[in-house]
């Protein structure tokens, strides 16, 4: 599967607390922290839901 590179743009301070469930099961510690995951339809889910809160690259 191809990587897709994340990253964090704004704070989780405000999100419910599902959204920053989600923001550390993706791997988010910092903000502006950027990580690489597989491009699956659970990693694609889990970006829908905090779409708000990260930029995307490489799709």
């Amino acid at each position: 599967m191809a990587k897709i590179k994340v990253t964090q743009i704004i704070s989780g301070i405000g999100s419910t607390k599902r959204q920053k469930l989600t923001l550390q099961a993706l791997g988010f510690r910092k903000l502006n922290n950027t990580i690489e995951v597989e491009n699956t339809p659970q990693i694609q889910g889990m970006i829908t839901k905090v779409r708000h809160l990260i930029k995307v690259e490489g799709k």
